[in-house]
């Protein structure tokens, strides 16, 4: 399975925003196996904060295997470097 960030929108902020966003993607969730891989795009993003990505990908990496795409953005590799110190995701 693939998600693509920028169906949540290009700039993606606020705890908030990423637990609805999260929320309303598990509709789509309950189809995966557990232990399946998903991949996450994050073409067309512009910004991610670690309060967003930590309420999107946190879950998904606890019980998926997730692998990341399009993360060549500076914002995008700041907040991930902060969530694997922090989560150790």
């Amino acid at each position: 399975m693939r998600i693509a960030l920028k169906k949540f929108g290009t700039i993606l902020i606020a705890r908030s925003a990423g637990k609805e966003a999260f929320l309303a993607f598990q509709p789509s969730l309950k189809e995966v196996p557990e232990g399946e891989k998903i991949e996450v795009d994050f073409e067309g993003v512009k910004v991610l904060t670690p309060s967003w990505a930590d309420e999107f990908l946190t879950p998904l990496k606890k019980k998926w295997k997730v692998n990341l795409l399009n993360t060549k953005n500076s914002s995008i590799e700041g907040t991930l470097r902060i969530l694997e110190r922090v989560s150790k995701i």
